[in-house]
């Protein structure tokens, strides 16, 4: 069963897990870069806190530091 949570038809959480784990992505410079290209790559129309949040929590499962 996929429960949906928003108006997004792809997986937002899988796209930030890939973007973070990318060996030959290029490196963000800050949060608000990733978002941007989280944006073109996925068009979510979520807030700028919301993947804040998800971006951070991603990151410390995965034990990437974000800045």
């Amino acid at each position: 069963m996929k429960t949906t949570v928003g108006p997004d038809t792809v997986d937002v959480a899988k796209a930030v897990e890939t973007m973070l784990t990318e060996h030959d992505g290029p490196a963000f410079l800050s949060m608000a870069e990733f978002i941007e290209v989280l944006r073109q790559r996925t068009g979510t129309d979520r807030s700028d806190a919301d993947l804040k949040a998800l971006v951070t929590k991603k990151a410390v499962v995965l034990g990437i530091v974000m800045e």
